[in-house]
């Protein structure tokens, strides 16, 4: 019985490191809707706190806002998107591609949420995922969460979710 404890604790000890990775609360969201995208910060660098926070908007993702955050200083850098995309019977062609929350001071023993919205193109196929490369700093150093592979054992895969047709939510 002592035996299957240990291994058991070792199995969550394990498996542990995969759970700290910054993610996207919702995992899945419907082509064609508006999102509201929480972006989670679990821990520091290397037991330093999180002191900025950037995160790049896929192609597909367009109308970003962010929400200001208080305690951090909030920057948006907008530029064209590769196509047009119809938002309100207007087209939109530029718009936010990337945020970056600063300034702030998130300690390594705490955990803390960036919140952003946008739309999602309706003509983005189901299954299809969008990853959200971010970089979370922590004064001079930083942990770069942008492996787009999809791959299982990623070391820093990029905060991500699937899309589901529009009637599935």
């Amino acid at each position: 019985m002592k035996a299957l404890a240990i291994a058991c604790a070792l199995t969550v000890g394990l498996t542990a490191p995969a759970l700290a990775h910054v993610t996207i609360e919702t995992q899945e969201v419907a082509a064609g809707t508006t999102f509201k995208a929480v972006l989670r910060i679990p821990h520091g660098c290397a037991g330093e706190a999180t002191t900025a926070v950037r995160v790049r908007m896929p192609e597909g993702f367009f109308n970003v806002k962010p929400m200001p955050k208080p305690g951090w200083e909030l920057q948006t850098l907008s530029d064209n998107y590769a196509k047009a995309y119809l938002s309100h019977g207007a087209e939109v062609s530029e718009g936010v591609v990337e945020i970056m929350w600063s300034g702030g001071n998130l300690p390594d023993a705490y955990y803390d949420e960036f919140v952003f919205r946008g739309t999602v193109d309706g003509e983005i196929g189901a299954d299809t995922i969008l990853y959200f490369p971010t970089i979370q700093a922590c004064g001079d150093a930083e942990e770069a969460w942008i492996d787009v592979t999809g791959a299982e054992d990623a070391d820093k895969p990029a905060p991500k979710v699937t899309v589901v047709p529009a009637h599935a939510h």
